[in-house]
């Protein structure tokens, strides 16, 4: 069974930074896209960054350019998506996902065929 965990979510202030991490279980993801995804209240999900099996990596929003660094660790079958100077509107729960048939990155979430559970991050000014 494949799972993607999420971790290190949480609140912060304005200006903070936090460390997500999705762990991989059940399948090697070392030659996959994978991706960071968010969901606001109210909101669409948003691409936040994906991460190729190269380690090419591209970003969403401008907002997030800059701030938001994705990167990954095939010994360990995990994606990371450090970020940085947070703001409110970075308030979301973020998704990790992964794609068994794609290999560069990508924006398009219905590439990404397995998905993690969210973990919450708010970001307080």
């Amino acid at each position: 069974q494949v799972q993607l965990v999420e971790s290190g979510g949480g609140l912060v202030q304005v200006g903070g930074s936090l460390r997500l991490s999705c762990a991989a279980s059940g399948r090697t993801f070392s030659s996959s896209a994978m991706a960071w995804f968010r969901q606001a209240p109210g909101k669409e999900r948003e691409y936040v960054a994906a991460i190729g099996w190269s380690g090419g990596s591209t970003y969403g929003s401008s907002s997030v350019k800059g701030r938001f660094t994705i990167s990954r660790d095939n010994a360990k079958n995990t994606v990371y998506l450090q970020m940085d100077s947070l703001k409110p509107e970075d308030t979301a729960v973020y998704y990790c996902a992964a794609s068994s048939y794609y290999r560069s990155t990508d924006y398009y979430a219905p590439r990404y065929n397995y998905w993690g559970q969210g973990t919450q991050v708010t970001v307080s000014s």
